[in-house]
């Protein structure tokens, strides 16, 4: 196993009823059951529904079979307000051995707003997400004190949906201050940054998008003690040469990480990203030979 294997258990959270792909629910729904029991099923994580799709999600699984390998009930992560609260209750209720709400998604911009996020689920993983534009620091800072996680939007379907490097490494800086674990979501379908279609339609614009090891990555050397000057440069790389694997170990350009950091980061810092394809960043990265584990 290398170093980065803890890293990709579970990381990819699959967005595929949101754009730029936006499947009918009966579509992602039989995707998910195939990368379920998919050779690439390791990176899996949850199944990402709006509240208000939840009841057109239970009706699509009661109609896929159930594979020997699909154990368990799939794990959601609900996108949600605090108006919400009672219908995922009564959904549970029902559906809570096949359909499980695992984490919530929401938005906010002020300190109300998450401190009635916090009250209203108390029960769950709770990730919030802030602009990027402004300094996020004093809205970790509160996260922080209610118990709750960051989640930073990375992309989408036009160029400036894309933020700055600077505004990344600022909120990931932010947040291994406060020691707020954080998931991405939005354009990180590559693992390495480079220039790609903006979407899946014929002769759509391209843009410069950020790979998800370069935001990982950079999150994992933040929380090991490296400076933000020093893994700056990571978020813009693009070479895969660059980042190499040593018996448990991961280097990128003379900056090294172990396993069990790796390993504890994980556990109490970084969480998944959300992805409208799971084909694309598993497929990708199978072909590096930074990750045999997932050849």
């Amino acid at each position: 196993m290398t170093a980065l294997a803890p890293l990709m258990d579970g990381l990819v959270d699959y967005a595929g009823l949101f754009p730029p792909a936006a499947l009918p629910m009966d579509e992602a729904v039989h995707r998910y059951a195939g990368y379920r029991g998919g050779p690439d099923r390791e990176m899996l994580g949850r199944f990402v529904v709006p509240a208000d799709g939840l009841s057109a999600l239970a009706r699509a699984r009661a109609g896929i079979a159930r594979a020997a390998s699909d154990v368990g009930p799939w794990p959601l992560a609900v996108l949600a307000t605090a108006a919400d609260a009672p219908a995922i209750a009564s959904f549970e209720a029902v559906h809570g051995a096949t359909l499980r709400v695992d984490t919530i998604e929401a938005k906010a911009d002020d300190p109300m707003t998450i401190a009635a996020l916090a009250a209203t689920y108390p029960e769950y993983p709770v990730y919030v997400e802030i602009a990027s534009a402004s300094d996020p620091e004093p809205l970790i800072g509160v996260l922080a004190a209610q118990g709750l996680r960051a989640k930073l939007r990375m992309g989408g379907v036009v160029p400036e949906a894309f933020p700055a490097p600077e505004q990344v490494l600022r909120f990931l800086s932010a947040c291994v201050r406060h020691r707020v674990p954080f998931k991405a979501t939005a354009g990180l379908h590559h693992p390495l940054r480079g220039e790609f279609p903006l979407t899946y339609q014929p002769n759509c614009a391209s843009g410069t998008m950020y790979g998800f090891l370069n935001v990982y990555l950079t999150a994992l050397f933040l929380y090991a003690g490296y400076s933000a000057d020093a893994v700056r440069p990571l978020l813009e790389e693009r070479d895969p040469d660059s980042i190499v694997t040593i018996g448990d170990d991961v280097l990128w350009r003379g900056l090294r990480l172990d396993a069990g950091c790796v390993r504890e980061a994980r556990q109490r810092f970084v969480g998944a990203f959300g992805s409208c394809s799971f084909e694309e960043p598993a497929q990708e990265l199978s072909r590096m030979i930074l990750l045999p584990y997932l050849s």
